[in-house]
């Protein structure tokens, strides 16, 4: 199902992007029966409803002429919310130097789960937190997201 999002993302970026937002992720999930197409999205100053709405309007059409998706599915679009998980690559450019929480796949000094600072340089990563510096590759990142700071 990754693979059906990654299509999905692809093919709606430019119509998203002519929209003045910017495309956060894609993801298409099963939840008990149903299947959801969800893409999140985001522009300064945050995401309204008329925005889902307009990004819903303009991406619908470019889906259903593609057809990626041999499956009936609810098509959702929204926000990412303020604490936006980062999933691609470039999430943890704009990441960079904000406060995340980093859970590992597996333990560096018996701990699995660190909240610092994000520093990022390609696909190596490093958080600089309370206990000191921590470094790690993207590919041991299980869940990531930036944290919510008022």
């Amino acid at each position: 199902m990754a693979k059906i999002a990654d299509v999905v993302y692809n093919l709606i970026e430019p119509t998203v992007l002519s929209l003045g937002i910017t495309l956060w992720d894609v993801r298409f999930v099963k939840e008990g029966a149903s299947y959801y197409l969800r893409v999140y999205i985001d522009k300064p100053g945050g995401v309204s409803i008329d925005d889902c709405v307009d990004v819903s309007h303009a991406i619908d059409p470019v889906i259903d002429e593609a057809d990626p998706i041999d499956k009936q599915y609810y098509l959702e679009v929204c926000s990412p919310g303020i604490e936006r998980e980062l999933t691609r690559d470039w999430h943890f450019g704009y990441a960079k130097g904000q406060e995340v929480t980093v859970k590992l796949y597996s333990a560096i000094s018996g701990k699995k789960e660190f909240v610092g600072t994000l520093k990022a340089d390609g696909k190596n990563m490093s958080l600089l937190t309370d206990e000191g510096e921590i470094s790690f590759n993207r590919s041991d990142i299980a869940k990531a997201y930036i944290n919510y700071q008022e």
